[in-house]
């Protein structure tokens, strides 16, 4: 009965307790209510840009189209110092205003200071070599209309078949040729045991102390020629997880990787795919047993039933996960017309179809990397002999494609087009896709390249012809490499202000879509009288001061970076290009071997004499494309036409892969 009784008193109190936190919880409610209808209230007197800035100009060439409701005109907000923040929310936009808060005096300018005779001594050598390189383009007597696939040289006999034995460490085997249909690729080796690695995210979220086993290796069919000077392209990662990942159990993981964007992950997880997502009649993932899964053909009571009545099963083969670890395997790869196929021991595991539109001749490499010890690889069914690469295969020499002069009069926005100098197929895919927009047809906006000159004089030769062809092409007497970016940016900028007269200077790069006529709209709804930033704008940065792209202290002193807007696109009002030209002539422009912080720096500086309009956007998309994008990056010839015929049968969708 007492305990009965305190039970009681106790259920009593608590209801007591109860009833006194209700009147709070109401008061604190109705406080909420009327900040918020408050706040609201306040909004609603905020003008519409559109209204107080100038209107959309529907000149000649440019297409203006019409806003969708579900896409509002940006509204660009001032703050106390005059520096217009747009398009941030409260948190990333106050960070912005207390930047600036210091006024003048506490904002110093970024040409001062730092040490970067490193940069000037790379650009110096640079210079001198890019000289001698254009004398011997100039003199240069070869057919520049048949050069062996990116190498140079004539016709090359390759082997009809590779044998390596392993090696400690990254093993690789160079395919001279590529692949072909019936192509195959064999590794001999054996997965190595786990071994414990930190991950700092699992200790944050208190998932013990962070250490975690792996075991997982890599195989990968590389571009080993696709490109010059930046990372190969990774045409088939293959990623078994031997202790899974996030799932927690076995995976096969296939994708894609071109200049550092992944594409989608295909992952084969032990349940078999639908038996209408085949590659050439093969499914994507085949079973395997799993730990998890109960088959419910087969329960306890079903088998004694059976048994019972003599009822006749149909045998099954059951496969386990291909791989275990200290166990040798035998993986083969094999080219088909669809994409690839992978098997384990003579059984079919997966298949992974082509991507990116690259071709098998473009799988000269074959790289295993990770816990795995390599015994040997073989290459059979090789192609003998390389298709030639000729100008007349990428470049379409075709009138229809060849560049406007430089008009006399205004134009509203110059377009300079950062290209590697191998980059024939990028800059042909451009000229036949976005290039054809209306505004540079009619002369209202004006693009053209930017491109370096490379090591190989052949090569400069080819550029030179297409240059003097398509007349859209401005050469620059220097070597091409990363570090010296920010020269073609400065290149850019002098070119909007001494050879056009333009309103606005937009940056890309040549794997960069641009939907002009949605630019042109964006860059027409704000002020026309102030400053303008615009891209996709970041904000208080750190420098990477470890791995392959570190920056040290001596190149960049700073703890953060100035607010800039991601390199594959962004927007400059002329004033602030012609204070770069300047600067640059007067010797006292700050170079950082990253063209995107540069000119992040080059506008803080100008913001000190001029309040800028900082206008961020993530629809300049940095990683890829996004649905309704503004700009889409690392984006292959392939990809470019087929934005391109999606735009011209009005849908603004990417082209992502399969």
């Amino acid at each position: 009965m007492k305990r009965a009784r305190s039970s009681e008193v106790f259920l009593g109190g608590r209801g007591r307790a109860r009833r006194r936190v209700a009147p709070l919880l109401a008061a604190v409610a109705f406080v909420y209510l009327l900040f918020v209808s408050f706040k609201l209230s306040g909004l609603a007197g905020i003008a519409d840009p559109a209204a107080v800035t100038r209107p959309a100009s529907g000149g000649a060439g440019e297409v203006v189209m019409p806003r969708r409701l579900e896409d509002p005109a940006p509204r660009a907000r001032g703050d106390g110092d005059g520096v217009a923040v747009a398009g941030y929310g409260r948190i990333t936009g106050e960070i912005l205003r207390r930047r600036w808060e210091a006024g003048g005096r506490g904002r110093r300018r970024w040409g001062r200071g730092g040490n970067f005779s490193e940069l000037e001594r790379m650009a110096d050598e640079a210079w001198e070599l890019g000289g001698k390189a254009w004398e011997e383009a100039c003199a240069f007597t070869g057919d520049v209309d048949s050069i062996l696939s990116r190498d140079g040289g004539g016709e090359t006999k390759c082997p009809a078949s590779i044998n390596i034995g392993g090696g400690d460490g990254e093993t690789v085997a160079f395919l001279p040729c590529g692949l072909a249909v019936g192509s195959a690729v064999t590794v001999v080796g054996t997965a190595r045991a786990a071994r414990a690695e930190y991950v700092e995210a699992l200790e944050r979220r208190g998932e013990g102390n962070g250490t975690v086993m792996v075991a997982q290796f890599a195989v990968e069919l590389r571009g080993l020629r696709a490109v010059e000077g930046e990372e190969p392209p990774r045409i088939l990662h293959l990623n078994p997880r031997l202790r899974g990942d996030w799932s927690h159990r076995p995976v096969l993981e296939m994708n894609t990787c071109f200049r550092m964007q992944w594409g989608k992950a295909h992952r084969c997880d032990g349940n078999p795919s639908k038996d209408d997502d085949q590659v050439d009649g093969l499914i994507k993932c085949e079973k395997w047993d799993r730990r998890d899964s109960v088959d419910s053909k087969e329960t306890k009571t079903g088998s004694w039933l059976n048994r019972f009545i003599g009822r006749a099963k149909k045998p099954e083969m059951r496969w386990p996960y291909p791989f275990s670890e200290g166990k040798m395997f035998v993986l083969t790869i094999q080219a088909g017309i669809e994409g690839y196929h992978v098997s384990v021991g003579g059984h079919h595991v997966a298949s992974f179809p082509h991507r990116m539109g690259f071709s098998l001749e473009d799988a000269t490499g074959l790289a295993v990397t990770g816990g795995v010890d390599v015994h040997s690889i073989y290459a059979t069914s090789l192609p003998k002999v390389h298709p030639s690469f000729s100008l007349q295969q990428v470049l379409e020499m075709s009138d229809r494609w060849k560049a406007r002069p430089v008009p006399e009069e205004p134009i509203q926005v110059f377009i300079g087009i950062i290209s590697a100098t191998n980059h024939f197929a990028e800059r042909m895919a451009i000229r036949k896709s976005w290039m054809q927009f209306p505004a540079i047809q009619l002369g209202n906006v004006v693009a053209r390249f930017f491109v370096a000159l490379s090591h190989r004089k052949e090569i400069n030769a080819a550029l030179k012809t297409e240059a003097e062809y398509f007349g859209d092409v401005v050469i620059l007497p220097f070597i091409d490499r990363y570090e010296l970016v920010v020269l073609k940016t400065v290149a850019i900028c002098e070119f909007g202000v001494q050879n056009v007269t333009a309103e606005y200077i937009m940056k890309c790069d040549d794997d960069t879509f641009v939907r002009l006529d949605v630019v042109l709209k964006q860059i027409s709804v704000y002020n026309r009288t102030m400053p303008l930033y615009m891209g996709n704008l970041n904000l208080l940065h750190r420098p990477l001061r470890h791995g392959k792209w570190a920056v040290t202290y001596e190149e960049w002193p700073e703890f953060v970076y100035p607010p800039y807007a991601n390199g594959p696109g962004y927007v400059i009002s002329i004033d602030i290009a012609r204070d770069i030209v300047s600067r640059h002539a007067n010797h006292s422009l700050r170079l950082f071997k990253m063209e995107d912080v540069s000119m992040g720096m080059w506008v803080e500086d100008f913001n000190t004499t001029a309040p800028v309009q900082y206008i961020h956007s993530w629809r300049f998309c940095q990683f890829g494309c996004v649905h309704n994008y503004f700009t889409a990056h690392y984006q292959s010839p392939w990809q470019m036409l087929c934005l391109w015929n999606k735009l011209s049968s009005g849908r603004a969708h990417c082209c992502n892969y399969r």
